[in-house]
């Protein structure tokens, strides 16, 4: 039986990807798909109306004096005042922390960290939402936007965390 003896390295040469009339455009990821921006977020939840606040500081401090007055003190120094009132439901500019959260979606990204942060900055705008808000919230987006709140919402459904597949529920109601 006869051996080969004629060289076969250039039968490993790829000659298409040398074609100088193919054209592959490659995407700066770092500028286009950073995901939603968590500070711009965080302050748009936390961005609390005038009237709001005076609200959400005087039902505070009733819950403060009512665990005074049932003989809760030592329960109230070692909450401190600041996590009964991050506990007091109060809501800031939740409409424009919604369309911010949606905004540089990372969908074309390969990297999954970029992914999981847009994930969860969705997901806590949209469990920091009243019942109530849901319907004019999803009305305010377009076709596109829908189909994107639709993609978070089955990611979520995921990975549940407290109470998530509750209010994730009522937002798949109100988007068909």
């Amino acid at each position: 039986m006869a051996k080969n003896t004629l060289p076969s390295r250039f039968r490993k040469v790829d000659v298409d990807e040398f074609d100088e009339n193919k054209f592959v455009e490659e995407h700066d990821e770092a500028a286009e798909q950073q995901g939603p921006d968590t500070a711009e977020v965080d302050n748009l939840i936390r961005q609390y109306p005038v009237v709001a606040a005076v609200v959400c500081a005087l039902t505070a401090a009733l819950v403060w004096v009512e665990l005074l007055v049932f003989g809760w003190a030592e329960s109230v120094f070692s909450l401190g005042l600041s996590y009964i009132v991050q506990a007091t439901p109060c809501t800031g500019d939740m409409m424009s922390a919604f369309h911010v959260a949606l905004r540089n979606p990372p969908i074309n990204s390969k990297n999954p960290a970029i992914k999981e942060k847009a994930q969860a900055v969705v997901l806590r705008v949209l469990t920091s939402f009243k019942s109530s808000d849901i319907e004019p919230a999803v009305k305010s987006l377009d076709r596109n936007g829908v189909d994107l709140l639709m993609k978070y919402i089955y990611r979520g459904f995921e990975k549940p965390s407290d109470n998530s597949s509750a209010i994730l529920l009522q937002w798949h109601e109100k988007c068909e």
